[in-house]
Order: structure tokens, then sequence, then C-alpha cells
């Protein structure tokens, strides 16, 4: 027999049939080995006292979206909403705390027997769904009314969901470089916006550019690298989905007198007509495009490119080719919706598939954890100014995002790629040096 204290009033009743205790029933699915500090609005609490690290859940609401949607979308949901508050770290890098929960916190699936005691505890009123906190996108099987995925209209939708947050929350977060993107760093100590700079530095490089060359620069976010290139004599055309990246780009450029030069279009990359560039650049974009679609995608910029013109595709990828490429609950509704990742390999074959020929990948695995923990850090400089100008909930949004992307770049859940490749000409003809003309 157990005491057990209702959610929604504050009797504590004796009841015949054995009910459990919000923490009892964090036990239950944890296996009982609770690394850090739980309590709940019930009064019950679990795992160490004197944890470094805890959450709170602090409501019957916060209970329903971590019942309703059990794994990570049910836990940014009660985070997000201020239901489930995490203690001994920041809201802007939550990194330790993710770490901990997930390297000591193992949940599995509970016994029929044990799942209806948990239902019984819960009470029925607690599991019935509730509409989510507003920073979440809609599920995929709702977002028909904006078209077909990966269509233009549907694609437009969703990159406004994400980057037209607020260019000022960008500029706190990202810093000066505005670059959302992995840097390269030369070592662990080097700072975010060095590193950014020898991304681009790299990137250009790769690309063999030189004054007086054409770059099509895809995706191009702020346009970083399409200024990069312009202030080295390189003529760039970028294009955005975003209409808030391509407008504060246009200033950059118009206020560093490069438009002559440089332009970012807010367009998609399938409306570019120009051809015969030297290089291509796509850093970032190729998570959005959909794994069906590569063929399209790197059919398109091999057109658009010259014989002997080369592109590099810098993205983020599984690190393996076999798993689903769709991503998880919570990256999916809140950060990118429809965004598809798959391993290097699927990506190298693609791209040889249309004609390309690849001549080198890298792994920049390490640096993408490196600048998210910089990002993190901005975040957190930045906090009060951040929330100001997005509020509270997408704030949290995006240091849970950035903090659990971290720990996944160093659990090699995921990777980074950079693959270069030429259009070789009709006998084969690529004339591209012998050996890597750049330096790392």
């Amino acid at each position: 027999m157990t005491t057990y204290k209702d959610p929604h009033t504050s009797t504590g009743l004796r009841v015949g049939a054995p009910k459990l205790s919000i923490a009892e029933i964090l036990e239950t699915v944890a296996g009982g080995d609770i690394p850090l500090r739980f309590t709940a609005y019930d009064g019950s609490a679990t795992g160490p006292a004197d944890a470094e690290y805890g959450l709170t859940l602090n409501s019957p609401r916060g209970a329903t979206y971590l019942a309703t949607a059990p794994g990570d979308l049910g836990m940014a949901r009660a985070y997000v909403a201020g239901d489930l508050e995490a203690t001994g770290v920041h809201p802007g890098d939550p990194y330790e705390l993710l770490r901990v929960m997930g390297d000591e916190l193992h949940f599995h699936r509970p016994s029929p027997l044990a799942l209806a005691t948990i239902t019984r505890s819960l009470g029925w009123d607690l599991l019935r769904p509730i509409t989510p906190p507003p920073q979440e996108h809609l599920p995929r099987w709702r977002r028909f009314a904006e078209g077909l995925r990966h269509s233009k209209t549907r694609d437009a939708e969703v990159i406004h969901h994400h980057y037209d947050v607020s260019n000022t929350f960008y500029e706190h977060v990202l810093g000066p470089s505005m670059t959302y993107t992995c840097a390269a760093y030369e070592s662990p100590t080097q700072s975010l916006e060095d590193a950014q700079h020898n991304k681009y530095r790299l990137v250009f490089d790769k690309l063999g550019l030189k004054a007086g060359d054409r770059l099509l620069d895809i995706g191009c976010g702020w346009g970083s690298m399409v200024r990069y290139a312009a202030r080295r004599g390189v003529r760039v055309i970028g294009a955005t989905l975003s209409a808030e990246q391509a407008e504060w780009a246009q200033k950059a450029i118009a206020e560093e007198g490069l438009s002559d030069l440089a332009e970012v279009r807010h367009s998609d990359y399938r409306d570019i007509v120009e051809t015969g560039f030297d290089a291509v650049s796509s850093i970032g974009l190729t998570e959005h495009i959909g794994v069906g679609n590569y063929p399209a995608y790197f059919g398109f910029i091999k057109d658009r490119l010259r014989e002997g013109g080369v592109v590099l595709n810098h993205c983020i990828t599984r690190p393996d080719n076999k798993h689903s490429a769709r991503a998880g609950g919570f990256i999916d509704r809140y950060v990118f919706p429809d965004g598809e990742l798959t391993g290097s390999g699927r990506i190298i074959t693609e791209m040889q598939d249309v004609g390309l020929e690849v001549r080198h990948e890298e792994n920049l695995r390490e640096h993408y954890a490196l600048t998210l923990a910089g990002w993190c850090r901005n975040l957190v400089e930045n906090w009060d100014a951040c929330v100001a100008e997005v509020g509270e909930g997408t704030a949290k949004v995006w240091g849970l995002y950035m903090a659990g992307s971290r720990l996944g770049f160093e659990r090699n859940v995921v990777q980074l790629h950079q693959v270069l490749a030429v259009k070789p000409g009709p006998r084969g003809e690529a004339n591209l040096p012998l050996r890597p003309w750049w330096t790392g």
C-alpha cells in the first residue's frame, strides 16, 4: 500500500491498489539508477540529494508532455514550456546535464504490468494529448498545406520557421561572422571567429578560386562566404530562401563596397539560371534538400559549372549509410522541419552518379563540437538580450539544440563532411594539381 498525492490536489490519499509517485515512475522506466536529482510537483524525489545536476517537474502539464510523447520530443515540450526545469546548468548551455543523462540514464520499455501501473498512477486526465508549446512546428502529416515535402513552397516555409527568427538574435549567438555552419579549428583554443574565418579560407582554397573567377554559393545564409570571396576579387552570386538573411547580407555587401562583385538573392537555388561558374559552394544546405532529391540537386550543380569547374559540398552527415534519413522528433518539430541526413558514402555516390568526379573528402566532426560550444557560450553571455529578442522558450530551444548537437558530434552520432568534386571535360580532363593544393 502506497501513499499517493493526487497531481490535481494537495491531498495525500491512501488507496488499496498500489500507485506510483512521479519519482517512482521515473525509477521504473530508468531501471532504478538515477544519476541526477529529480523532484516532482507531487512531492516525490529520487536520485542523489547532493547531485550536481537535476531536473524538476513542476506541473501536471509537464507530466502530460512526457507521457504523451515519450523520448526527446516530450522532454523538449516540457522543458521549453517551463514545466521541466534544469538545475546546475544555464538554459543557454545545458550540455553537462545532457551529457550525464546520455551517459548514465538509460530508459527501457516497462513490462505490461508496470505500464498498467504507471497508467493507473498518472490517471487518464494526464494521458490526454494537449497543445504543444508555440515554438513547435506542425507534425509531418499536417505539413501538406504548405506543399509537398521539399517543394519550393514548403522548403520556403520550413526555412522561414528556422532562419527568420531574428537577425539580432543570430548576431548574439553566432558572433560577428554571422556564420551558422561548422568552423575549421587550427587548435581547440582558437577563437570561434578565427575558426570561422579559417573555414572560409579553407573552402576558398579548396575551390582554387582567384580574382576574376565566378562563384555560386547556394544556401548562402547571411552571405559570409559571398563576402569572403568578393573581397578577393571573385564575382559571386549567393542564394537563400530566408528573406531576413538576404536583406541582412545585401546590406553588409553594400557597406563593404562589394556590390560590383557580389549579390545575395532571396531565391530558391533551383531558380538560379546562370551557368558557367568556376566553382559552386554549398555550405550547410544539403541537410534541407531531402535524400530523394540528391540526384536533381547534384545535377543542378553540375549544370551550373563550366568544364573543369569544382564544387565543395559541406554538410552534416550520419556515421553510416544504413539508418533512416529523417531527423528525430525534437529536431524535426523545433529545429529543422523536413531535414534529412545520410552518410558521406551516399553523398559521394550521388555526386559520382551525376558525373561529378570526387577528388577529396574529410570529416570535421570534432570541429563542429567546438563550434557548437562557442555558440552556446555566446548564448549564455547574451542570454538576457536573446530572451528579450525572441522569448525565453525560443532561447531555450536553441540552448537545448546546440548543447545536444555538441554531444552528438562528440559521441559520433553525427558527423560533418566536406566533399570536393570536379566536372570533368569530355575526355576526362580536369586540369587540377596532382596533389591537394590547400593547407588544413
